[in-house]
């Protein structure tokens, strides 16, 4: 049986008593035999369920005839072998059948496969025809949509109204009776009648444009007339000018002025006709200006234009403001700091002129919704100057005019009404925006005419000129003097920087001929540093030690001795006299508090300066001072008695001439110097 089943199976072919030998048999009888034989055939004739229960019923007895042979087997008699070969042979016969049936269910598998495929291929081509079907819709819907959309050309055209159309169009282009009835003519009627129209508005613009060039011609001639007539009036001014000149007259000059004065504030329209009046009266060397645009000046004091309530433009007005991004808090709070701090478009500048040709450059503004004025300076010099490292802050804008007047340092608004403005918007102190807006100086508000009352506060401050015409004089002069005094110092701190002294000829007689200890070290301090030293608190307590002072620091020298000198300057020198501390190392650190002999040297420089200011106006105080201070180190130094413990000469031979060493019991030294005996003497 297994080597049976493992051979290749050829079709078995059932033939009949009468059939004819292999190879002769006709077309007819074969196409027949397959047809009435094939298995195929008979799966269509037989019922699947009585094969499926012929199948069972063959096992059961394949397993019945099975036992029975195994029993027969067992039992080993020798008659059992013929009974063994009869159910063999009748197992045989049910393997045939299982056989049979097993190519039927094959054929059946075939045939079930076959009709399968034959239904899926069916399948396929009505799903191909149902997408093909689909695809031809939506191109047909697309082909509809376009339709739908297409916009024509007349579309975009604002075609008059159909009933201004039948009004106004002749009847040989509305054709009512045909246009009425159908819309498509209608429409072409009333392009034919707009077309037309064109036509008359393309000829009435050509008209309009020939008129246009005509005028513009006419224009042209009356320019050209106007253009030769300026020249003429312009050399008959230039022609005035040397009367004007030498009448001191300038009134074309003062002609312009006054028209744009006339779009100042106030206050600076104040301050310009005070200012004017006192250059031309007392001062030939002031010069008043106005600069800024006039033009947005005279847009400040334009009433608004009355807007036309119009329901489209507030539409599309609230379109906008919808559409735009609100605005966050810190932005707004900005905006507000900036509309808060707007200054007028127009300013006042003054020059004033000293003898050595340098120019103070002053440049008054206005706050318009502070009401108060401020002022930025600037300075220039005849000649170029080298800058002193020690000079930074003498010719700054920002320490240049501080306490011009006592406790005028500049730093707070005067208005007392502006720190409720300013909380409003957040603004601390005005002091943070001076460097931009320029410094409220109240000498600034006073020259403008402006008087903010702190015990009877008023809701509206004008300005007056008799204020502004009782403060001008005086404080011209304090500018002029500051200017000098600064420029004084600037060239002064040049020599010092480089050790020297400079002593002018009238001042010669106020130190004797011979000065050993010299200056070896100029420097600016900040005011923190002033602060930080020790032999400085007696001047700090006293309240002579402000932040708006300036601050340096000299050292002198003389062998092994270091006179340390921490000087205060007022910005009101020379009127005020710097002040100095003074510190000795030598044998250890001597300062006012362990020697009187220093104090007594502080005072000769500190508060006996009258004698050293020199010639007026006395901006050679400071150098005289610093001079002297050589001159008393070498006092000190050479009147100290000398210590017979230590072999060789004296350190500091004694060169001065004094009457008495020491006197009293503090053993104070003789500081001053008596001309022309040239001998130091006790004060």
């Amino acid at each position: 049986m297994s080597s049976d089943s493992s051979k290749k199976r050829k079709p078995k072919v059932i033939r009949t008593d009468g059939a004819a030998p292999d190879g002769k048999r006709s077309k007819a009888d074969a196409e027949q035999d397959v047809k009435y034989y094939s298995e195929e055939t008979e799966v269509d004739l037989r019922d699947p369920g009585k094969d499926y229960e012929l199948y069972k019923q063959t096992c059961e007895e394949l397993q019945r005839l099975m036992a029975e042979i195994q029993d027969l087997k067992s039992k080993g008699s020798k008659d059992s072998a013929a009974e063994i070969e009869e159910r063999r042979i009748q197992s045989c016969v049910h393997f045939m059948t299982l056989k049979k049936l097993n190519r039927l269910a094959h054929i059946r598998l075939k045939k079930g496969r076959d009709q399968t495929h034959e239904a899926k291929q069916k399948v396929d081509a009505y799903h191909l025809q149902l997408q093909n079907l689909l695809y031809e819709v939506m191109h047909l819907q697309k082909e509809i949509t376009k339709c739908l959309e297409f916009k024509s050309k007349h579309e975009e055209i604002e075609l008059v109204s159909v009933e201004e159309f039948y009004k106004e169009a002749p009847p040989e282009i509305s054709k009512p009776d045909i246009t009425l009835s159908d819309p498509h003519h209608q429409t072409l009627a009333r392009l034919d009648w707009e077309l037309e129209q064109r036509k008359r508005l393309a000829e009435k613009y050509k008209e309009c444009l020939t008129s246009k060039e005509k005028i513009l011609k006419e224009i042209e001639v009356k320019k050209e007339y106007l253009s030769s007539l300026q020249p003429r009036l312009n050399s008959i001014m230039q022609a005035s000018l040397p009367v004007q000149e030498y009448l001191f007259m300038p009134f074309d000059q003062a002609h312009k002025q006054y028209e744009t004065a006339r779009h100042l504030p106030p206050p600076l329209y104040v301050l310009f006709v005070q200012a004017n009046a006192y250059g031309q009266a007392c001062d030939k060397k002031l010069s008043v200006a106005i600069e800024g645009s006039v033009e947005e000046a005279k847009a400040l004091y334009k009433p608004p234009e009355d807007s036309q309530d119009d329901e489209s433009d507030s539409d599309a007005e609230e379109e906008q403001t919808t559409k735009r991004r609100r605005p966050t808090l810190g932005v707004q709070l900005d905006d507000k700091r900036k509309e808060m701090l707007k200054r007028h478009p127009l300013s006042v500048t003054i020059d004033l002129k000293c003898k050595d040709e340098s120019v103070l450059h002053l440049t008054f503004y206005y706050l318009m919704n502070l009401n108060v004025m401020t002022v930025k300076t600037k300075v220039t010099t005849a000649v170029e100057m080298t800058t002193p490292i020690s000079a930074g802050d003498l010719l700054s804008p920002d320490s240049l005019l501080n306490c011009l007047y006592p406790g005028d340092h500049g730093k707070k608004t005067p208005n007392p009404a502006n720190q409720f403005q300013f909380d409003k918007v957040g603004i601390l102190t005005l002091n943070d925006y001076v460097t931009e807006l320029g410094h409220p100086y109240v000498w600034v508000q006073k020259l403008g005419g402006l008087h903010f009352p702190k015990d009877q506060p008023q809701h509206t401050v004008t300005a007056d000129n008799s204020l502004s015409a009782s403060h001008m004089e005086m404080t011209m002069k304090l500018l002029r003097t500051r200017l000098q005094s600064r420029l004084a110092l600037h060239k002064q701190f040049a020599s010092l920087e480089h050790g020297i002294v400079p002593v002018s000829s009238e001042c010669q007689q106020l130190f004797p001929a011979k000065v050993v200890s010299r200056l070896v070290k100029w420097t600016a301090i900040t005011y923190e540093d002033y602060l930080e030293l020790s032999y400085t608190k007696d001047i700090v307590e006293a309240g002579l030690a402000e932040d708006t002072h300036l601050y340096y620091m000299a050292l002198i020298e003389r062998g092994t001795a270091k006179l340390q000198a921490a000087v205060v300057l007022n910005p009101g020198y020379s009127s005020m006299p710097p002040i100095f501390s003074l510190c000795l190392t030598w044998k250890g650190e001597r300062t006012n508090n362990n020697d009187d002999n220093i104090r007594a040297m502080e005072s000769e420089v500190s508060v006996f300066y009258k004698e050293l200011s020199g010639p007026k106006p006395g901006y050679q105080l400071l150098t005289n001072q610093l001079q002297r201070l050589c001159v008393i180190l070498d006092v000190y130094l050479e009147t100290e008695s000398h210590d017979n413990s230590v072999e060789g000469p004296k350190e500091f031979p004694q060169e001065k001439m004094c009457l008495r060493l020491v006197r009293g019991p503090s053993r104070m030294k003789p500081f001053k110097f008596n001309h022309p005996q040239g001998f130091f003497s006790h004060r």
